[in-house]
């Protein structure tokens, strides 16, 4: 496809994802409620598409900071701090999370996602947490979501974007994208473990990764979420599935637009 036709592509998932937002401020699925993670992910991807973020939508995570997981706490941080700053209490919780040993929630996966959090909000990675992700890695190259289990390629995207926020260049980064590499189908996207087929959101992950590293991510995977976007504008999360469009084209947009996490 030429830039004409990726420019049209990644601007009808931007309607439709701006089309999801809800009377109540958040964003939901067709025919279903706003929640606080699928408003956190919207408000990101309209954020690196370029696009305003309603007000609505801040007061809506603002309103919903409590009862929540560790991970949509995360969630909610990133996207509070890309609409006017993330709040003292969600910044407090996302504290009292911190662990001794540098992890953050309960699993490798909120570690990296601890780090993509507070960078985005302004604030400091300990080094604890930086040397408890570089641990993580495994031999593959790749990082698993919680110890004791394989690496898969969403987390070892989440992982190197949040390696690269934290100020660490090098052999850790290129392992873990020569793993990546390996989960790249022929058909341009990227499988979640090894015989998967491929998905927009792995894919979307990954693109993410490769821009973090300063890498330019295959072009084959640009052209996949290309082929997965419908006449309506949601992305397919593949080629035989279009389930959850909101949650699946508002993580596509930050790929399409090229940018990784934290969001500059």
């Amino acid at each position: 496809m030429g830039v004409k036709v990726a420019v049209l592509a990644a601007a009808s998932v931007l309607s439709f994802v701006q089309g999801r937002v809800q009377n109540d401020g958040g964003y939901a699925e067709p025919g279903g409620a706003s929640t606080v993670a699928l408003t956190a992910t919207a408000v990101l991807g309209l954020h690196a598409s370029g696009a305003t973020v309603p007000d609505a939508a801040r007061a809506y995570l603002l309103a919903h900071e409590s009862g929540i997981t560790t991970t949509e706490l995360e969630l909610v941080v990133m996207a509070e701090a890309v609409t006017g700053g993330a709040s003292d209490r969600a910044l407090a919780s996302l504290q009292a999370v911190q662990h001794a040993n540098g992890t953050i929630g309960d699993a490798l996966n909120s570690t990296y996602w601890g780090v993509l959090a507070l960078r985005q909000a302004g604030r400091a990675v300990a080094p604890a947490t930086t040397r408890a992700i570089a641990a993580a890695q495994l031999r593959s190259g790749g990082f698993p979501w919680v110890r004791g289990v394989a690496a898969d390629a969403d987390d070892t995207s989440a992982a190197v974007q949040a390696l690269v926020a934290a100020g660490v260049r090098g052999k850790p980064v290129a392992r873990a994208l020569a793993y990546l590499r390996t989960r790249e189908n022929g058909d341009g996207g990227f499988e979640l473990r090894p015989g998967a087929p491929s998905n927009t959101q792995s894919t979307s992950w990954a693109i993410q990764a490769f821009v973090a590293a300063g890498v330019k991510p295959p072009a084959a995977a640009l052209r996949f979420l290309r082929r997965m976007t419908r006449a309506d504008g949601s992305v397919r999360y593949s080629a035989r599935y279009a389930t959850t469009p909101l949650w699946v084209s508002a993580q596509a947009l930050p790929a399409l637009a090229r940018k990784a996490f934290p969001l500059r």
